[in-house]
């Protein structure tokens, strides 16, 4: 496992916890489109961060699932991870 999420890593997540297919090249293009222009609603993202959660035994930051854009999502959870993880 890497230390950072990537935009590949977002998509393969969207589609396990919230059924929400995208490719990564699209969510690259739509970097900055809100979660909810991609399908994702806020009971999707929480999913999301719950995976995440498992997947590096770590917390997410509180304000994680109230992100609005991919962008904004990985600049946070990618800030978060420790080093290493």
């Amino acid at each position: 496992m890497s230390d950072h999420i990537t935009v590949e890593e977002l998509a393969e997540l969207m589609k396990k916890a919230a059924g929400v297919t995208v490719a990564p090249e699209e969510l690259e293009e739509r970097y900055d489109s809100g979660f909810d222009a991609l399908g994702v609603d806020s009971l999707g993202l929480l999913g999301i961060v719950g995976e995440l959660e498992n997947r590096y035994g770590t917390p997410m930051p509180p304000d994680a699932e109230r992100c609005k854009t991919p962008r904004q999502f990985l600049g946070l959870v990618n800030g978060a991870l420790p080093a290493g993880a």
